[in-house]
């Protein structure tokens, strides 16, 4: 029997599937923190400041620090943006968590894997902010001379995430929500 809210499938036959609650998306922005920090520790402990090892041609592993954000944007201010970008990602987590708690199993599970992936990047970085006054980069790619601003899992979670939820958000619109069934 449907209750209040529930949604048809398309087929019109069965409630759609309903998503995980807030617990299982705050364990997945807790691996995406686990497997960044673990691999920030890994590439701290190995490599020495600068150091680079070619893993393809267009593609090293090396070790530096980025003291701003996305592309080393404020990098070079006096430290201040050290704590607003702290701020900035725990504000984020917040926000994020209020969202999928609101949101509940009744959001569709890509929107809410988008968010957690996000979360759980920001909170990656915002822990080397904290611990070490920088962000940890390791992920180098470059074509000839030209090079992409090293990056971190953190920073790969934030982007698949952001990616995401453009892509839920396209899927969203081409799709119109059926909206709750009534009972008679």
């Amino acid at each position: 029997m449907l209750e209040a809210g529930d949604r048809l499938s398309a087929a019109g036959a069965a409630p759609a599937p309903r998503g995980r609650g807030l617990a299982f998306w705050l364990l997945v922005a807790l691996v995406v923190i686990v497997l960044d920090q673990a691999a920030k520790l890994y590439f701290n402990g190995s490599y020495t400041y600068g150091q680079r090892v070619n893993v393809l041609p267009i593609f090293d592993f090396t070790l530096v620090y980025n003291r701003g954000a996305a592309f080393s944007f404020l990098a070079t201010e006096a430290g201040w943006q050290r704590w607003f970008f702290t701020a900035l990602g725990v504000v984020a987590a917040i926000v994020i968590t209020v969202i999928l708690g609101r949101q509940g199993r009744r959001a569709h599970p890509r929107f809410s894997l988008a968010l957690a992936m996000i979360m759980g990047g920001a909170l990656g970085n915002v822990i080397d902010r904290v611990v070490y006054g920088h962000v940890v980069d390791f992920l180098l790619f470059y074509w000839k001379d030209w090079y992409y601003p090293a990056f971190n899992v953190a920073d790969v979670a934030i982007t698949c995430g952001a990616i995401l939820l453009v892509l839920d958000e396209l899927l969203r619109m081409r799709k119109p929500d059926p909206g709750p069934v009534n009972r008679p």
